[in-house]
């Protein structure tokens, strides 16, 4: 079905439960929590998905999407382990892993564009208006919600810095 291998349904089963965890985590409290029951479920379905890329990929671009989601990734969860950062560890953290989701769903959606409907796809061909849309739509929705993640933690960081507040 379509077009899909065995070890192809691994990877997209696998990360699959990260989307609506990322999804909830956003909307819940703004940007992905590491440390956190969803932000393990994240964790391990993002690692099984950028692993298994490695093994499905047909495209040099699968690969780099595969290692710096990884990169990204662990730079994220790793980061707030880190000694001497201070604040900069939240906005490490949040950029880092919300780059890991936006490099989640540009491979998404163009596997969903160019495999859906099953024998007859929506794109053929990766220069369709429809997937260079999608994909730019992707970018301004990384960088608004970047942008409002940033003014968030900024906001955070000042009401906690005001005298007699904890």
């Amino acid at each position: 079905m379509f077009g899909i291998s065995p070890l192809g349904w691994i990877h997209t089963l696998g990360s699959l439960p990260a989307i609506p965890v990322a999804f909830y985590m956003f909307v819940r409290y703004g940007r992905i929590v590491p440390r956190s029951v969803p932000g393990v479920v994240y964790f391990v379905s993002m690692v099984i998905g950028a692993v298994t890329a490695f093994l499905v990929a047909h495209e040099p671009v699968g690969y780099v999407i595969g290692a710096v989601t990884l990169l990204f990734l662990l730079a994220g969860y790793g980061v707030g382990r880190l000694p001497g950062l201070g604040r900069a560890a939240h906005y490490i953290e949040t950029v880092c892993l919300s780059l890991s989701t936006f490099l989640l769903m540009l491979p998404t959606v163009t596997e969903i564009l160019r495999r859906v409907p099953d024998g007859h796809p929506l794109v053929t061909d990766l220069h369709a208006p429809l997937l260079v849309g999608s994909q730019a739509g992707l970018l301004v929705l990384l960088v608004v919600g970047l942008t409002a993640q940033i003014i968030h933690l900024r906001r955070q960081g000042r009401l906690s810095a005001r005298p007699g507040r904890r």
